[in-house]
């Protein structure tokens, strides 16, 4: 039996999430290479590369061109949140019970919060 055989299979998206980790934790803009030495188990640099991209479609992180590759960050955490909200809430039928219930839930200094983002909205 190969080692690869004996290993238990990940959870869906456990290494994304350990990838995210590790660009949380980096001091700034790194490459595939210093993810993959961060994550401390033996991936191929290819499948590190193949999760960033993943990562990178859903706009989990950012990446710019550095040299002949790229050095990828975390995307900001408010706009991957604000987009995941998008995304639920344009799979619904009835945006407005969907926003209700939202609102219905917010404690009162978050319904205070979105009640001022809400009134400048229109400056």
């Amino acid at each position: 039996m190969t080692e690869q055989m004996r290993r238990p299979r990940r959870a869906q998206g456990e290494l994304e999430a350990r990838v995210l980790a590790a660009l949380r934790e980096a001091p700034g803009p790194v490459t595939a290479g210093w993810v993959q030495e961060w994550l401390g188990e033996p991936l191929a640099y290819t499948t590190v590369v193949t999760i960033l991209t993943r990562l990178h479609v859903k706009q989990a992180v950012a990446r710019e061109r550095a040299g002949r590759s790229f050095v990828w960050t975390p995307a900001d955490e408010a706009g991957l949140a604000a987009r995941r909200m998008r995304k639920v809430l344009d799979a619904e039928r009835d945006r407005g019970a969907v926003l209700a219930s939202f609102v219905t839930d917010l404690s009162p200094d978050d319904e205070r919060l979105l009640r001022e983002l809400l009134g400048g909205a229109g400056d």
